[in-house]
């Protein structure tokens, strides 16, 4: 009797991946099947990471942009201040030196009739004075307030006295009783005035 052929199994052949042996018989169920699940899965996980860096950097990315922002911003702040700094820089001086104008007015306000001819003279120095001080401050762009006859505005006014006369409109400037300065566009003392309400 002839002995029954078995099914022997084939040798350990190569692989047709040049990279990897594979070991399995036949080749019917490769290893490389067997792998596949994992490399899917690998694969997943580097498209997660990537996908996470990828978010951190558009994070980051943001947070720069964020910060130039505020970095142009604070030198614009920074180049304001300064600006305001050296354009209002004389403000307390001419404050003091406004202190004495207001004293110059108040002498050259004295009747000349009312003088002796040696008072007179000095007040004529005193004139020559104020004058030259006037100059020096319109040099530096300080310009009187000087609104008589305008509706008040508080932003350059300030509303000593009232006054009641129909022939004028109501809140009517009738009257400055002490000027009011401007330094550039800055009010650096506000006119005090007299003003109409009826």
């Amino acid at each position: 009797m002839e002995e029954e052929k078995k099914d022997v199994p084939s040798p350990k052949e190569e692989c047709t991946d040049k990279n990897k042996k594979c070991d399995c018989e036949g080749h019917d169920k490769c290893c490389h099947d067997k792998d596949e699940p994992h490399k899917k899965e690998k694969k997943n996980k580097h498209k997660e990471e990537i996908k996470k860096i990828e978010k951190e950097k558009a994070e980051l990315e943001e947070k720069v942009r964020y910060v130039q922002a505020e970095l142009i911003n604070y030198r614009k702040r920074k180049e304001e201040e300064t600006s305001n700094m050296l354009k209002y820089a004389n403000q307390d001086l001419i404050l003091e030196i406004i202190g004495v104008i207001d004293n110059f007015e108040r002498a050259i306000k004295l009747d000349d009739n009312d003088l002796t001819d040696d008072l007179s003279k000095f007040l004529v120095g005193f004139k020559m004075i104020y004058a030259t001080l006037l100059d020096i401050l319109r040099k530096y762009g300080v310009e009187e307030i000087s609104r008589v006859g305008e509706i008040f505005d508080p932003s350059q006014e300030e509303a000593l006295m009232t006054d009641s006369l129909e022939e004028y409109q109501e809140d009517e400037v009738l009257e400055v009783l002490l000027k009011g300065y401007k330094l550039k566009d800055r009010v650096i003392r506000p006119a005090s005035v007299k003003v109409n309400k009826k």
